[in-house]
């Protein structure tokens, strides 16, 4: 079971490839607003994370999650449940 620590270190990395701007990240860091990525860069960074963590994130969910913080909060119940 990971820690929140460690999924926000796992999801970090996986932002990489995705982070164009070269944006520092934080649990604020805005999926829109900060890195700017259209639906197209967040549907493929989602199916990232499902297979890292072999969870599934709903479209409700998705449509909650603004920040990276968010992101690593999702994961960690989804993992927990």
């Amino acid at each position: 079971m990971a820690n929140r620590e460690e999924i926000m270190a796992k999801v970090s990395e996986l932002i990489g490839p995705f982070n164009n701007k070269g944006v520092e990240l934080s649990p604020a860091t805005t999926f829109q607003g900060d890195l700017e990525w259209d639906s197209l860069t967040v549907m493929d960074f989602v199916a990232a994370v499902e297979d890292e963590f072999d969870i599934i994130i709903t479209m409700n969910m998705q449509a909650e999650i603004e920040t990276v913080g968010q992101l690593a909060d999702a994961v960690a119940k989804l993992m927990d449940s």
